[in-house]
């Protein structure tokens, strides 16, 4: 069957226990694994927003991770055209994509490629938004405080 080398992208930002659990369960699905962390500019593209931490920090971060064997900057929004830069053939995907337009997509572009995806559960409780929203939050609060004080 030969070494399966798998891919599991994410944009990492406010990295916490979902995205540990996503690598985590992805190694343990393959031999090798390649995590991709979404670049910045494609992050303001896909969500209007630049992430909190910088690309170069997640990258760090993400390398430094036990069950990482590469990270690599996604600088492509197409999956396929990172496959075609760093060859892998298992993709790793929260299931909050399956069944979905932009997941059925994925499947049938790896499926054409002998690419097999495996889907895992998402992690709802804990992500990067509610941690954001919970910061802006928090600013606001200590911004409205400092203001008060003057």
């Amino acid at each position: 069957m030969g070494i399966r080398v798998g891919y599991a992208a994410g944009a990492f930002d406010l990295f916490h226990v979902g995205h540990l659990n996503l690598l985590r369960q992805a190694k343990s699905h393959c031999d090798y694994l390649i995590a991709g962390v979404v670049a910045d500019e494609l992050l303001v593209m896909a969500k209007g927003r630049p992430p909190v931490i910088p690309l170069a920090e997640r990258l760090e971060i993400v390398r430094n991770i036990g069950f990482v064997d590469e990270a690599i900057a996604e600088d492509t929004p197409s999956k396929l055209d990172m496959w075609r830069q760093t060859p892998f053939n298992v993709f790793f995907k929260g299931d909050d994509w399956k069944g979905t337009p932009k997941g059925l997509a994925l499947e049938r572009d790896f499926a054409a490629v002998g690419v097999e995806i495996v889907y895992f559960p998402y992690t709802v409780r804990t992500s990067s938004s509610v941690l954001r929203r919970s910061l802006n939050i928090i600013n606001a609060g200590y911004e409205e405080a400092v203001a008060r004080q003057r």
